[in-house]
């Protein structure tokens, strides 16, 4: 199988740590080869700032494979890229807005068979030009076809919990205007097709949280579960998904509840994410269905005050690893 391409992420963050440590860590973790697109020499500062005497390989995603039991293959932008722990520099924007989009065409070509994204920092992107809202919705544009963007659905993951938020960083005040029957039914149909092609379940059966406490309790605590929810759900079923709900967020999430589910859609950012913090804090992987690739990343940020310290936990980036290859073998 071909490699999975990495993508440097934030040069200021903990992203190339991580992939350094892990690639240091490779024998003993029993991890496949893998490619990062990044600044290999900004790489090997970094790896001398950790005290890791890594040896870097400027190759293409061809010969990852030859050169990853050396060497840490690297498919080289070219650009200036300090190496600055903690300190953004938007002259490095070139470099990590590069690094995906050469990532993303690897894996659509097939020479590399997932994406796995360390995190970045818009904040020094938009110096550069960078428009999107964020990582996410940039990996969509790099994946349109006839112009036409893929609906991009994040999903967290630790082992069987899997959720999805339907909103995600919007004021909760927004969120029930934002919540639609057209929405809703959209993001099933892409839960469903993912769940069935990317982690082989051969039918999800998919959990629906409401919006309202009690999930509406009949109205008397919101009408959105009547009037948006429920007819959603309904047409969902008429399409021949298995979905249940809307069922109460209080109780979702209690183990026997949602391990009757293969997934859960929570109508909003918190109701999604809470859960998965609470048992995988250092372990959650962030999954994008709806894509035509496949792309997981870390369920954490650029931690710019642990960069350049060698004391970042790998937990979620190996987890990301692992989910990556299991995906793109259709496996669960």
């Amino acid at each position: 199988m071909a490699p999975l391409a990495i993508s440097m992420g934030e040069p200021a963050g903990i992203g190339p740590d991580i992939i350094l440590s892990l690639y240091e860590q490779r024998a003993a973790l029993g991890l496949k080869p893998f490619v990062v697109f990044g600044h290999a020499g900004f790489l090997k500062e970094r790896a001398r700032r950790l005290g890791l005497d890594t040896e870097i390989a400027a190759v293409s995603p061809h010969e990852a494979e030859g050169a990853f039991g050396t060497a840490l293959p690297v498919m080289d932008i070219a650009g200036d890229v300090p190496d600055q722990p903690g300190r953004p520099n938007g002259g490095a924007a070139p470099v990590v807005i590069g690094a995906i989009e050469e990532a993303v065409a690897a894996v659509t070509a097939g020479t590399c068979s997932g994406l796995v994204t360390a995190p970045i920092h818009k904040g020094a992107l938009y110096e550069a030009g960078f428009r999107h809202p964020g990582h996410t919705e940039f990996l969509a544009a790099l994946c349109a076809e006839n112009g036409v963007e893929p609906l991009p659905v994040m999903m967290l993951a630790h082992e069987d919990l899997r959720t999805v938020p339907l909103t995600i960083h919007v004021p909760i005040k927004d969120v029930p205007g934002l919540i639609s029957v057209e929405l809703i039914l959209e993001t099933l149909r892409v839960m469903d097709r993912d769940l069935k092609a990317r982690f082989g379940i051969v039918r999800p059966r998919i959990a629906v949280a409401g919006l309202n406490p009690h999930a509406g309790e009949g109205g008397a605590i919101g009408r959105e579960e009547i009037e948006t929810i429920i007819p959603a759900l309904e047409a969902a079923r008429n399409e021949g998904l298995d979905v249940v709900g809307p069922l109460p967020g209080d109780t979702l999430f209690f183990p026997r509840h949602w391990r009757q589910y293969d997934a859960v859609l929570a109508m909003y950012h918190d109701q999604a994410l809470i859960p998965i913090k609470t048992v995988a804090f250092d372990a959650g992987v962030n999954v994008t269905l709806g894509l035509p690739i496949v792309r997981t990343s870390p369920d954490h940020g650029t931690a710019f005050d642990l960069a350049g310290t060698g004391k970042a936990s790998t937990s979620s980036f190996l987890a990301a690893i692992a989910m990556a290859h299991q995906m793109t073998a259709g496996t669960p």
